[in-house]
């Protein structure tokens, strides 16, 4: 195709001037010859008329009008004639031949008329005829105007156009196909000269396709006698050197992708060795630490002197910064690994900003900021206890950077209604454009190069994101320095719902709590079976201690069934916590209440315990966060037993 517009370009290139010179020699032709029969008519009706009026002299002098009359009708058979007349020096018809279309002699000889027969096809001539004494008027000569009382009278003499005009048009076919076959002539010699030039472009045009193709063979085409011959010899010689460097390339590349295989390889290598690496230094870096937290918790119970209490207090802020680290670098680590599912549910957002209010009212009041919380009726579709975490981080995070002010958690339906936008804004420092965006970082802290733990870890805001992507919502920031920061949360609105709060839990028909509860710990490492069976044993349990699976059965053999099994997950002797439980349970033939403690953070340890409905604590345990899911199964245990006292009595 594109050839095609090459050689009409070419084409139409050459026959463009044969073209204009045949349409101007056919206008100078046609013209010319117009000219000249348009010349030949008007000289043959002059010399009629003049030699009318020489004939009709004898006949005018003599008043002989039947002479008049025969001279009028001979001259009436010659061709294109349309009428005669004659008339006297008093402008009375004589003779007349043919039909006029004028009434006197006065309107055959005014230029109007004259005019009008002209645009009707007919040319009008007239003549005086004079005596034979009197000399005629020259032939080139100009008439005289108005009526002479020497001349005889006058002729009038109508001439048709009609064959002039058949004439012209001949003349113009004839010219039209004299130029029709000089441009054939000149379009056949235009495209024989043509394809000499468009030949050697097409083939050169046609090689470098070819090369733009991937077709590096040299071309056979070209031919000694092209003017672009050498053109196409450096083409070829240039594919040549193209295909030379493909195959060098592809060579390369092969050559190259192995190394990268190799290198991936190595690499894949590196990271399951690293993984390994990882999650045996988490687990060997959280039992020491999660043995050391039990220990600081149970020093804290001891009497202690001032200084003894504030070395414990400092130990404690450590320990607590060690498991915030560690508890950071799980749930990133949860996120990463997809082990963080989503249960989205309509729930209502007022009692999401109390639980917010009631965990961080201290900490506001201790620093004293305001710490206000909008109430609102409204409800919202999405994991309430992940959404929970979110704005409990932003509010956390505004409470700790913000010095004197107000931190403010509200809500406002946008978007026309479908949508709610939860805005935690607060009156701190700000943040600058060039932050903004990279405070969503793992460990990246705005003012905190030194690394302060008391400023937090810098995990908090990128977990906050990830959070918010993994619940399918959008998290927008507004800040300027010295105006305070506001974090915006956009997520599904849902329609109220009949809701009554679960009555509050009450412990005082337990008495002291945990008083008397009988627990069976099992625990491969010694300090943190030591540290945990001592804590226990502050809190007011009766504890039994294992450090592996006999030991525990042989509790179970000795002693009661437990109220409340705490098992680590690896046991040795290819035994975990998981096979102890289920042991217990079938060798006290009812559903003890268990709860799992490892330092793996493996997210198929967390759904093996989810399938199997257990609990399962990631060390360091938290001492407060263990102490608050005991009373829990406390109160679930003395529900169950009420539960079967009454059906024992309603069974009597």
């Amino acid at each position: 195709m594109r050839f095609r517009g090459i050689r009409f370009r070419m084409l139409l290139a050459a026959i463009t001037p044969v073209f204009l010179v045949v349409l101007a020699l056919m206008a100078v032709f046609w013209t010319t010859r117009v000219s000249d029969l348009d010349s030949a008519h008007t000289t043959r009706a002059r010399l009629i008329v003049q030699q009318l009026a020489r004939a009709s002299e004898y006949g005018l002098f003599s008043g002989n009008a039947a002479s008049l009359q025969a001279i009028a009708n001979g001259l009436k058979t010659e061709p294109d004639v349309r009428s005669i007349a004659i008339f006297n020096g008093n402008g009375q018809v004589l003779a007349k031949a043919g039909e006029t279309r004028y009434a006197e002699l006065p309107e055959a000889m005014g230029a109007n008329y004259i005019a009008r027969q002209k645009r009707l096809g007919v040319d009008v001539f007239w003549e005086r005829v004079w005596p034979s004494n009197v000399a005629l008027d020259d032939f080139y000569s100009g008439p005289t105007q108005g009526l002479n009382s020497n001349v005889l009278g006058y002729v009038v003499l109508e001439v048709s156009r009609d064959r002039l005009d058949q004439s012209g048009q001949e003349t113009l076919l004839v010219a039209l196909g004299i130029g029709l076959v000089g441009l054939m002539l000149g379009g056949w010699l235009a495209s024989r000269l043509g394809e000499g030039v468009i030949g050697p472009v097409m083939r050169v045009s046609r090689a470098i396709e070819r090369i733009g193709e991937g077709d590096l063979n040299p071309s056979s085409e070209a031919l000694p006698s092209d003017p672009l011959f050498d053109l196409q010899t450096r083409l070829n010689q240039m594919a040549q050197r193209l295909a030379w460097g493909r195959e060098e390339l592809e060579y390369r590349v092969e050559v190259a992708t192995r190394e990268l295989r190799l290198k991936k390889e190595e690499a894949e290598s590196a990271t399951l060795a690293k993984s390994r690496f990882l999650a045996a230094a988490s687990h060997d870096l959280r039992q020491p630490t999660h043995a050391l937290g039990m220990f600081v918790a149970r020093l804290g119970q001891l009497p202690l002197d001032v200084s003894a209490r504030q070395v414990v207090d400092s130990l404690e802020a450590s320990v607590s910064s060690m498991q915030d680290l560690l508890d950071g670098l799980l749930d990133v680590s949860r996120l990463d690994a997809g082990a963080v599912q989503v249960h989205r549910t309509d729930a209502p957002l007022d009692k999401l900003f109390q639980a917010v209010h009631k965990a961080l009212i201290p900490l506001a009041s201790s620093k004293g900021l305001r710490l206000r919380i909008r109430p609102t009726q409204e409800w919202f579709l999405s994991d309430p206890v992940l959404l929970q975490r979110v704005v409990m981080n932003l509010a956390n995070n505004a409470v700790r950077y913000t010095e004197q002010g107000t931190v403010l958690v509200a809500c406002r339906v946008i978007d026309g209604g479908s949508n709610l936008r939860i805005d935690v804004a607060d009156s701190g420092i700000g943040i600058s454009p060039e932050h903004q965006q990279e405070i969503f970082r793992e460990f990246y802290q705005v003012g905190n190069s030194g690394r302060d733990r008391t400023q937090g870890l810098g995990l908090g805001l990128n977990i906050v994101e990830r959070t918010v992507k993994l619940l399918g919502h959008s998290i927008s920031l507004r800040s300027d320095l010295g105006c305070g920061t506001r974090f915006s949360i956009v997520l599904p609105r849902a329609l109220p719902q009949e809701f009554s709060a679960p009555a509050p839990l009450t412990l005082s028909a337990q008495g002291g709590e945990l008083e008397g509860m009988r627990i069976l710990i099992v625990e491969d490492d010694g300090f943190a079976l030591e540290a945990l069976q001592s804590l226990l044993q502050s809190w007011g349990c009766v504890v039994n201690a294992a450090a592996n699976v006999q030991q525990a059965l042989d509790f179970v053999n000795a002693y009661p069934a437990p109220d409340l099994v705490l098992s680590d997950f690896r046991l040795g002797e290819d035994r975990n916590g998981m096979d102890v439980i289920d042991m217990v349970r079938a060798h006290s033939r009812r559903p003890i209440a268990a709860c799992l403690m490892s330092g793996d953070t493996d997210a198929n340890l967390l759904h093996a315990a989810k399938a199997r409905n257990l609990t399962l604590l990631h060390k360091p345990v938290r001492p407060a966060k263990l102490r608050s899911l005991m009373r829990r199964l406390a109160i679930s245990n003395a529900s169950d037993a009420e539960a079967s006292t009454q059906e024992l009595v309603a069974g009597r």
